[in-house]
């Protein structure tokens, strides 16, 4: 895998310019960014920490969104007992194609659920939403604001009893290919982070899902 050497802050800027959308990762680019230390080697600066930490964030994306949805999943499930609810079904889908990542149901509603994840500091204004989502009867969108550590901090949330119609918003695009061209992503489209509705607890998020609960 490729590396690059630079400084602590031409790496900050390089990863804020791309959380912003004001930059896009060319495929041919280095994957690990190495900060040189001129002193000890083996003496980790906080720099070095915190280049470590945001970098994971980048880096492993994929990796970082499964392990959010497995602690949103025990969290939520704990919750329910917590309040005396047992009889809630979770399953799992084996590739997102429908759209969703999850489906939770309780009683006679069922949810289809697409996962997205974001840091406290990060600046993202968007997310890709499949359209196919909306042809879900309870279809819906839990954003989750993550620590660095990934503690759920709180929620960003689309979808009231079904997904609202995003068939007008702006279509996504792919990366740019060897040619420099971003091709349209025809199924899906960019929803603004206004859109969503701001909840600070997890019990906010379970009745937003499942109507009033024990």
């Amino acid at each position: 895998m490729s590396r690059k050497t630079a400084t602590f802050k031409e790496f900050k800027d390089y990863t804020l310019a791309v959380a912003r959308g004001e930059r896009v990762v060319d495929s041919s680019e280095a994957k690990v960014w190495h900060e040189q230390i001129e002193e000890d080697q083996s003496i980790e600066t906080p720099e070095a920490a915190l280049l470590d930490a945001v970098s994971s964030h980048y880096l492993h994306s994929s990796l970082r969104e499964k392990i959010v949805e497995h602690i949103f999943v025990g969290d939520a499930l704990r919750r329910l007992w917590q309040r005396g609810v047992t009889d809630v079904e979770v399953l799992r889908s084996e590739f997102d194609a429908g759209g969703y990542d999850l489906v939770m149901s309780y009683r006679k509603i069922v949810r289809h659920i697409q996962f997205k994840t974001v840091t406290e500091s990060a600046r993202t204004s968007a997310v890709r939403i499949s359209v196919k989502l909306t042809e879900k009867p309870a279809g819906c969108v839990i954003w989750i604001v993550v620590s660095p550590s990934l503690e759920l901090k709180s929620f960003l949330w689309l979808g009231s009893k079904s997904l609202p119609d995003i068939n007008d918003l702006n279509k996504a695009k792919h990366k740019r290919n060897a040619k420099g061209i971003k091709r349209e992503r025809a199924n899906y489209r960019v929803v603004r982070r206004s859109r969503f509705e701001r909840l600070s607890t997890l019990d906010a998020v379970l009745d937003r899902l499942f109507g009033p609960l024990p």
